[in-house]
């Protein structure tokens, strides 16, 4: 039930930081989450949170165990589709650190956070990572759909910021049809978070449907999750009295950024997909506003196509994925997509475009499109598909295809792929068990996800990086097969990563040879 008053205590939202250290006295226990323990009942009121060391929803311990004095600064990880996983966690003098945990099947520890403390410079990490991980918050809005003007910005903070095109970005079309909806987007440079609510009132002048969405722009889409609850709030707040943005006011004034001071104090870079930083700040996040895990639901709709978005993905193609609304779980697939294509050795990808996601999109971005090299979009407007000069592959549902005849060999799978499937899913089956036998509540399928398919391109690249660097710069089948790559059908996909990738060798396949 939405709270009638115009006030906001700050709780009912704020992400509380982690406990001062110099600070006496523990900190207080954190209240349990209602999907892990359902029959008891918080006596907090809805989206209060009390405050706590550790960050809401990811389950990570801001403070550290006497055991473990030394921070960590770099994770090195290794895991394979056939091999067991350690996290190797190396200390801040650079020392390597003891193994965290091993997965045999079950499942793996995960590393402890970075830059849990605020106050603390991480070496490893860039002043830009490190503020990336701060609360950014650039804007924060009210959007509305009027029967006279359509979609049309209703109020915002700052009064001056842009926001042309966010009207349509957090009100996706074809919204009418459902009563709530999430949706990640892109707006130049930040990235937005709105939540979409549709309301039925008495009323002709509103033709009977009060529509409305509620939303943040950031610097970062990573720390975003942390206010759904309180954008979700916020849009039944405002479809219930409408006008009333005390809250939205006390949010803003507590959580707006502090830009760094480049030129203008605008940020001119999008965040970067950075490899390293992958477990401390990518794909935790996002995984907890869906209840199943944005991972698992990935693996469960696509089934073996995952191996297929894992090629384009590595090759980073413009991968458009079309879907009705709901559109808050096809930004997710979105950025599982993402996730496909991470590779961990130094130097590698330098040279190609970097893979961005989108999220929602529509025919407000064909622009912004049209000179885009690489990205993973979603959109709910079936145009799109007409518009072939703006992507290389067509999601439509579980339909992978695209119109570029040198492409098409990479829509067959082959015994090499469904190998490799096969494997993950056996991975995944094995954590499962282990969640349930052996009541193992640190491991994921995020992090087995993720971490298989980086173990993946790492080997791939690997071994095409020892090849081009000898004297005998030529790729042969067990060169091929080592990498887990088909030599037959996987022909096509390894001369275009060779020639993307900038990689000088000879492929020599059955006596084929190309440069």
């Amino acid at each position: 039930m939405v709270e009638q008053s115009d006030r906001a205590p700050l709780l009912d939202w704020e992400e509380i930081p982690p406990p001062d250290p110099n600070q006496a006295g523990p900190p207080p226990p954190a209240p349990p989450r209602e999907e892990d323990a359902p029959a008891e009942k918080s006596s907090q009121p809805a989206g209060r949170r009390t405050q706590t060391g550790t960050a809401a929803g990811n389950g990570w311990s801001s403070s550290s165990s006497s055991d473990n004095s030394t921070a960590t600064a770099t994770t090195t990880i290794t895991c394979s589709p056939s091999r067991s996983v350690t996290a190797v966690v190396a200390s801040r003098d650079g020392s390597p650190g003891r193994p965290r945990a091993d997965l045999r099947g079950h499942g793996w520890t995960r590393p402890e956070p970075l830059g849990t403390d605020r106050n603390v410079h991480f070496p490893g990490l860039s002043v830009r990572d490190q503020w990336e991980e701060k609360d950014q918050i650039v804007a924060v809005f009210v959007v509305t759909f009027d029967t006279r003007s359509g979609n049309m910005v209703e109020w915002c903070l700052p009064h001056d910021i842009n926001l042309d095109g966010v009207e349509f970005k957090s009100m996706a079309s074809g919204s009418h049809r459902i009563t709530s909806d999430f949706i990640y987007f892109r707006k130049g440079c930040y990235f937005g978070l709105a939540c979409f609510a549709n309301m039925p009132v008495e009323s002709e002048l509103e033709r009977g449907a009060r529509m409305k969405s509620v939303g943040i722009l950031s610097p970062s889409y990573t720390l975003l999750y942390r206010y759904m609850h309180f954008l979700e709030n916020q849009v039944r707040h405002q479809l219930q009295c409408p006008g009333q943005y005390s809250p939205l006011e006390a949010f803003y004034e507590d959580k707006k950024a502090v830009l760094p001071p480049i030129g203008n104090g605008l940020v001119t870079a999008c965040p970067t997909w950075s490899v390293t930083t992958i477990n401390r700040c990518m794909h935790p996040e996002m995984k907890i506003t869906h209840p199943a895990g944005c991972m698992s639901q990935f693996i469960q709709f696509f089934g073996e196509q995952i191996m297929v978005l894992w090629k384009f993905a590595l090759l980073r193609k413009r991968l458009l994925i079309f879907s009705p609304p709901p559109v808050g779980v096809v930004c997710y697939r979105v950025y599982c997509c993402c996730s496909l294509a991470n590779v961990s050795l130094p130097g590698i990808g330098v040279s190609v475009p970097e893979l961005r996601p989108f999220f929602y999109i529509n025919i407000a971005d064909i622009t912004a499109l049209e000179t885009e090299m690489s990205y993973v979009a979603c959109t709910t407007e079936k145009i799109f598909e007409e518009k072939k000069g703006l992507y290389d592959v067509y999601v439509d549902n579980q339909n992978v295809k695209t119109h570029r005849s040198h492409l098409q060999p990479l829509l067959r799978l082959n015994a090499a792929d469904k190998e490799k499937y096969r494997k993950l899913s056996e991975q995944r089956q094995m954590l499962l068990y282990s969640q349930e036998v052996d009541g193992d509540c640190t491991s994921n399928e995020e992090d087995l996800f993720i971490l298989f398919f980086m173990e993946l391109n790492n080997r791939i690249f690997q071994t095409l990086s020892d090849v081009a660097g000898s004297t005998d710069p030529t790729l042969t089948t067990e060169h091929v097969r080592a990498m887990g790559l088909d030599p037959q059908g996987d022909r096509s996909f390894l001369v275009d990563l060779l020639e993307v990738y900038g990689i000088d060798v000879t492929l020599v396949i059955d006596n084929l040879c190309c440069p």
